[in-house]
This record gives C-alpha cells, sequence and structure tokens, in this order.
C-alpha cells in the first residue's frame, strides 16, 4: 500500500512539473496580453499563429493592433495578410488606415491592391485621401506667344482626383503639369492676336481639358481653371529688331566684300600698270641700240637721224601745247 502510494505522489508530482514546464513554454512564445487583447476586441487569433509570427521575428504587437483596428472598421483581412505584407517590407499601419478610410467612403479598394500599391512606392494613404477630397495643383508660370507676338504668362489650377486603378504603373503629377504647359502653349499659340485670349480665358481651359491629358496617369482630371494671365514681352518685335540688326551686320560684311575686292582689283591694276611700263622702258631702251644698228648697217643716215629727232622734239612740242590748253 505504502509503494503504490508513493508511486502515485510521483506521478503526481511528474504531471504537476509537465504542466508547469508547458506552461512555462507557453507563456515564453506566446504573447498572453496580445491575445487576451485580441479575444477581448472580438478579433479571436489562434495561439498557434502567434507562436509562428514570433518565431519569425514578426512584430506581434503591431500586426494585432492593426487587425484590431480593421476588424473593428469593419473591413476583411486576415491576420496571413498583414503577416506577408509586413515580410515583403510593406507599411501596414498605412495599408490599413487606407483600407478603413476606403471602406468608410465607399470606395472599391481591395486588400491585394492596397498591398500592391503600398509595395510600388506609392502613397496608398494619401491616394484614397485624394479620392475622397480631390487635390488642387498650380502650375509654373507657362510662358505662351500668340501669332501677334505678344508674350502672355499664364498660371492654371487643376483639380486631380486619384484612380485608385491606375496607381501601379500610371504617370504622377509632373506628367500632368507638363501636358497642361504643352496644351496651354498650343492654344496661346494658335490665337490670332493676345487680346482674343485675354478676352475669353476659358477657351483655355476648354481645350486643354478635351484632350484627355489624364489618360494613362493615376490621376481623373476634374477641372482645368485660369488662375492669371500676364502680359508679357512683345516678342515679335524684339525678333523684328534682332532680324533687322542681322540684315544690317550681313550688308555690312558684304559690303566690306565688295570694298576688299575694289581695292585688290586697284593693287592688281597698279601692278599692271608697272609693268606695263617696264616693258616701255624696256622697248625705249632698244631704241638707240637699233638706231645705232641702222647706222652700221647705212639703212639711215645721219640727216635722217636729224629729222627724226626734230619730229619727236615737234611732237613732244604739241602734246605739251595741248595739254596746257586743256587744262585752261
Amino acid at each position: 500500500m505504502n509503494l503504490m502510494l508513493g508511486v502515485g505522489l510521483w506521478i503526481t508530482v511528474a504531471v504537476i512539473v509537465v504542466l508547469i514546464i508547458l506552461f512555462a513554454v507557453f507563456m515564453a512564445f506566446v504573447p498572453v496580453s496580445v491575445w487576451i487583447k485580441a479575444m477581448v476586441s472580438g478579433a479571436f487569433i489562434p495561439a498557434h499563429k502567434l507562436v509562428g509570427m514570433k518565431l519569425r521575428n514578426v512584430d506581434v504587437g503591431l500586426i494585432i493592433d492593426n487587425y484590431i483596428n480593421a476588424i473593428k472598421a469593419g473591413v476583411k483581412i486576415s491576420v496571413s495578410d498583414l503577416e506577408t505584407h509586413y515580410m515583403a517590407g510593406g507599411n501596414i499601419e498605412r495599408v490599413v488606415d487606407a483600407l478603413i478610410m476606403a471602406h468608410g467612403a465607399k470606395i472599391n479598394l481591395t486588400v491585394e491592391n492596397a498591398k500592391a500599391i503600398d509595395l510600388a512606392n506609392r502613397d496608398i494613404l494619401q491616394a484614397v485621401q485624394n479620392c475622397v477630397t480631390p487635390v488642387v495643383i498650380t502650375t509654373p508660370p507657362i510662358s505662351a506667344v500668340a501669332c501677334d507676338g505678344i508674350e502672355l504668362i499664364v498660371k492654371i489650377r487643376i483639380t486631380l482626383q486619384s484612380d485608385i486603378e491606375k496607381l501601379i504603373g500610371g504617370a504622377g503629377e509632373q506628367t500632368i503639369l507638363a501636358r497642361v504647359g504643352e496644351g496651354v502653349v498650343t492654344v496661346v499659340g494658335s490665337a490670332k492676336n493676345h487680346q482674343l485670349v485675354l478676352e475669353n480665358p476659358d477657351t483655355i481651359s476648354k481645350t486643354v481639358l478635351s484632350k484627355g491629358l489624364d489618360k494613362d496617369t493615376a490621376y481623373e482630371i476634374l477641372s482645368i481653371d485660369v488662375a492669371d494671365i500676364d502680359i508679357g514681352r512683345n516678342v515679335g518685335a524684339k525678333l523684328q529688331a534682332e532680324r533687322a540688326e542681322a540684315d544690317v551686320q550681313i550688308a555690312n560684311a558684304r559690303a566690306e566684300e565688295r570694298r576688299a575686292m575694289a581695292i585688290a582689283a586697284e593693287q592688281e591694276m597698279k601692278a599692271r600698270t608697272q609693268e606695263m611700263k617696264a616693258k616701255l622702258l624696256s622697248a625705249e631702251s632698244e631704241v638707240p641700240r637699233a638706231i645705232s644698228m641702222a647706222f652700221k648697217a647705212g639703212n639711215i643716215g645721219v640727216m635722217d637721224y636729224y629729222r627724226m629727232q626734230n619730229i619727236q622734239a615737234d611732237t613732244s612740242m604739241r602734246n605739251s601745247i595741248g595739254r596746257k590748253g586743256g587744262e585752261q
């Protein structure tokens, strides 16, 4: 009997020890406070899932808090969705807040789309807020020139609403601003004069809005309004003045070219004159020699030579008299 009592006592002690060990293990791996908090909040989570998250080094408190918020707001989401998004490097707080806001605003946003948008480095919460309350952006001053050469400086106010379905792969605000600026330049540039634009500024907004500039972007353009129009420079007059100045410079260059050619031609004629004088002197130097040879050959006599000298003197005198008479 004593032996049986001793065996029973040892069995009881062993069972108590095992229970204590199991309780210690449970307390070590299961965040009891978080588990109780989820249970009380109506978002029951099995203990083994909490153990698995802790073994995977997941922030259990963060996930459970956001899971409770989503369940309380009526958002259908699972702990596994939050855990996988957390392990993928996503921001589960912003995703849950965006899902709660979208649910309250009756915006069709699925958990998968919200997670994908967040992982694409898009601000999902801001996008949902822009769906609820459209955002207004203003373009920088846009310079455009009408057909009459007057520059107009235009500022455009654009009202945008996020398009949740196009947030992934859609262009951003900078693309919208660039397209609107291009449209303004086109509208103003096609106007016959700047006064028509000043009288009807709504033509800018209507024409630009009709071009469908929000195609392939993450936004839907709700309205385009002209915020301000200022008159800038007279670009046409400036261009004409610059063109006239350029024409003057071209004409001066051509005149300088012609002057240089005339000077070159004058120098060439002077060179030719000197060359002809040299040839004349060379020919005149041959005359005495020819006369001497003629004397030796007996072709001319002394009297013939004197008569030739007289004729030359008479010719020289007449030329001199003629020049003096011409000067008078």
